[in-house]
């Protein structure tokens, strides 16, 4: 556990996570940070808004919420299996949360193990 503690393995961590939100959303995050727990990683990311989320919005309320629902599970299932594939991490859980108002997101991970 003590390697993903350095500033390294931190920073490829938060560049991976870059990476998904630019390939999903079009771009990355404007605060991005990581800390790490023994088994627990966490990361507090703040997200740009959408013109497109905004504009459905308006005008579909309900689906805009299904589609950040839909987007964020897509997120976790590609930040897991490259995390997993670059980084050799076994990961245990991955949890999520968005809120929309606000564009914070909270991502928490608890490696395998002991």
């Amino acid at each position: 556990m003590a390697e993903l503690e350095n500033s390294e393995q931190k920073k490829k961590m938060c560049q991976i996570y870059n990476e998904i939100s630019k390939e999903l959303f079009g771009f990355g995050t404007t605060l991005l940070r990581v800390t790490v727990d023994q088994r627990v990683i966490t990361f507090h990311a703040k997200h740009r808004r959408s013109p497109r989320s905004t504009a459905l919005e308006g005008e579909a309320p309900e689906l805009k919420q299904e589609v950040d629902f839909r987007m964020s599970m897509l997120f976790k299932k590609r930040f897991k299996e490259r995390l997993e594939a670059e980084m050799g991490l076994t990961i245990e859980v991955l949890l999520r949360d968005y809120d929309a108002p606000t564009q914070w997101a909270f991502t928490n991970m608890i490696l395998a193990g002991e």
